[in-house]
């Protein structure tokens, strides 16, 4: 088996993901975001290797897969004829391979250049560097300088991208020699760990949140297990201790020293449906007297890009294509709701598909903005926005960090709005305190406070307020969707728009309910 760079990185992130992917590559689930950016770093890849003008591409690919032999064949003869700078140059030591991004004549030497799109470099990365440092000095290359080219955090684009403006080089020779002086370990270590014909155990770490073998690894978790307390920064190591259930850990004992203990022992208590739901009233009212009316619910849906979309924005800047309204005009209008007179609110597009206000009688209003995936979003969505939000009015948003980082970032971009963009933002409060500070917890939030853990957990029998009947069913799916909306047949686009409208309605409408329960339980 020939050792790849990206096959050292993984055995030295989690070794049984290497295993897994070795002899149960059918295990993996691969995200639709984790494969997007996968993509869009592929090409930004390609994009990084104009970086140094005019290069030399020794890649070889045939049947849709590198020919790595040719492709080492041919880096030789580039190094031989005076190639000054070589793209996927290739190399091998003894099963040890790497195709290094770009290999630039520096100095006497060469020099690696190892492209990341991201924004700022990370051990992972150095370990990556280093290992093709190893590989290519066992080769005999005279190898002076290692760099991570990675996206400049401070690039904006202003017209045509600039490849110069949008790389940054960063030299990590000195940084990577802790990792290259374990290189020859690794590689022995992670040969005996492949040599092993049984599954091995499962490690525990928060590396596991996002790796595509969870599902697999995390098979015989219980619902609640000892990963579900969030507080808890010993979870992992009580896990790999073999201390899983809510029995265990109780057995075991959690220190009442540690911070948000009290917070811990609540999970721990409110631990099944039989045991109800914990309500602390004092802080619920607290939070509730900090709301006033009109009460609007925001919530804004982005798209990332690794390229900079448009003019004024960055490297995976989240730029907000989307939002959702819904307001309760007065302290009356409130009560009528609460009371159950609600139930005339109905959604009213009016053949809108990017907005206007809609059930004008209700007590309960809403409103919503969509972009149309071909022009920057944010000119429109921030003058729609002062337009749908009074000034000085009370707004509740979920994890209200995200709606108010961007209301600052559109505040910056528009100068004419900028005042009236930050009264918005500093009128703000979040709804997710009550949740997030177990004012309110019970055993179905699994130790979440996740506006899509807490809703079911409050309703889990109104299918109205469920998110598994809608085709976008969380932020990442609208996230994906709408930059593909330009490309889509007009009734495909058409369809696609109302899936988006609907999933970012529900979220708002999910506000309006969660503040509801608040309520009726204070």
């Amino acid at each position: 088996m020939r050792f790849s760079k990206s096959k050292y990185c993984t055995y030295v992130s989690c070794p049984k993901k290497l295993w897994l992917q070795e002899f149960m590559p059918e295990k993996e689930v691969i995200s639709a975001d984790a494969q997007s950016r996968m993509e869009q770093g592929t090409e930004a890849g390609k994009l990084a290797r104009g970086c140094f003008g005019k290069y030399e591409l020794a890649e070889i690919m045939v049947g849709g897969k590198p020919d790595t032999d040719a492709m080492i064949k041919r880096t030789k003869e580039l190094m031989a004829a005076g190639a000054q700078v070589i793209c996927e140059a290739a190399f091998a030591y003894k099963n040890n391979y790497c195709a290094v991004d770009i290999l630039r004549k520096e100095g006497g030497g060469w020099a690696i250049y190892e492209v990341k799109s991201v924004n700022s470099i990370e051990d992972k990365h150095k370990t990556d560097a280093a290992y093709q440092r190893y590989v290519l000095e066992k080769c005999g290359i005279n190898v002076v300088g290692v760099y991570i080219l990675h996206f400049n955090r401070d690039y904006m684009r202003h017209g045509n991208i600039d490849i110069k403006g949008l790389f940054t080089a960063d030299d990590v020779l000195k940084d990577t020699q802790k990792f290259y002086d374990k290189v020859e370990d690794n590689l022995i270590g992670a040969e005996k760990y492949l040599s092993q014909t049984t599954e091995p155990a499962t490690i525990f770490s928060s590396k596991c949140e996002k790796c595509g073998f969870k599902t697999h690894c995390h098979r015989d978790i219980p619902k609640q297990s000892v990963l579900n307390l969030r507080d808890f920064a010993g979870r992992n190591d009580y896990a790999n201790d073999g201390i899983i259930t809510f029995n265990q850990v109780r057995a075991k004992g959690i220190n009442s020293n540690l911070k948000k203990a009290n917070e811990i022992l609540l999970q721990l208590t409110y631990d099944t449906p039989a045991k109800g739901t914990y309500i602390d009233k004092v802080n619920i009212r607290a939070f509730l007297k900090k709301l006033s009316y009109p009460l609007y619910f925001l919530d804004f849906e982005t798209f990332q890009s690794a390229l900079p979309p448009f003019d004024n924005s960055r490297t995976w800047q989240q730029i907000p294509s989307q939002y959702s309204l819904h307001w309760i005009e007065s302290d009356a209008d409130a009560k009528k709701f609460l009371a159950g007179c609600g139930n005339n609110y109905e959604k009213n597009l009016n053949g809108n598909l990017s907005g206007g206000a809609a059930g004008k009688g209700n007590f309960l209003k809403h409103t919503e903005f969509l972009g149309d995936s071909v022009n920057d979003p944010r000119r429109g969505l921030a003058e729609r926005l002062c337009k749908d939000i009074p000034l000085n009015v009370c707004v509740l948003a979920y994890n209200k960090t995200f709606e108010c980082t961007r209301l600052g970032e559109l505040a910056d971009l528009y100068t004419d709005l900028h005042d009236y963009l930050l009264n918005i933002r500093d009128h703000v409060v979040d709804l997710a305190e009550p949740f997030k500070n177990y004012f309110y917890y019970n055993s179905a939030m699994q130790g979440r406070y996740s506006i899509k853990y807490v809703l079911p957990a409050i309703y889990p029998h109104d299918p109205s307020l469920s998110y598994s009947g809608l085709v976008v069913k969380n932020g990442t799916d609208a996230m994906l969707l709408y930059p593909k909306l330009k490309d889509m047949p007009h009734e495909k686009q058409e369809q696609a728009r109302l899936d988006l409208l609907k999933y970012c309605e529900l979220d708002t409408l999910a506000m309006v309910k969660l503040w509801q329960e608040l309520v009726r339980v204070s």
